[in-house]
């Protein structure tokens, strides 16, 4: 028993050999079952422009609400960019000034904010349709 605990140990077997494909096969089955049981702590970061002078894009695919609209999109714009904008009306006003040079007339359907892990608000996420 000890010496094939060490021959797995040493990966000494030949390639196809039944102890070699148990072997890939504990790999394998560590790979892709282990996620479900051992939290790595492995999240995705919230994508933010990295100047203020930039906006992130994304696209949401069709319109659901109307299919004959076209695209709707989410466009991601620093909280710098809206500096003075306090009101509702001034920072959607606001979004729209930054938005529509970029892509044309469109509506702002909404818009919601995005926050860092103290809560301060460091961007907004804007859904707009052309």
């Amino acid at each position: 028993m000890g010496k094939i605990l060490r021959s797995y140990l040493f990966w000494t077997y030949e390639r196809g050999s039944f102890h070699y494909d148990i072997m890939v096969t504990l790999i394998l089955l560590f790979l892709f079952v282990s996620p479900r049981f051992i939290d790595y702590k492995d999240k995705p970061v919230e994508t933010v422009a990295l100047q203020s002078s930039e906006v992130l894009v994304k696209t949401t695919g069709l319109n659901r609400e109307n299919k004959d609209e076209g695209a709707a999109f989410v466009y991601q714009i620093r909280a710098e960019d809206l500096t003075g904008a306090t009101t509702e009306t001034d920072r959607r006003a606001a979004i729209l000034r930054l938005i529509e040079p970029i892509s044309g007339e469109v509506t702002l359907e909404r818009y919601e904010p995005v926050r860092d892990a103290q809560g301060k608000i460091i961007a907004y996420n804007a859904w707009v349709v052309r």
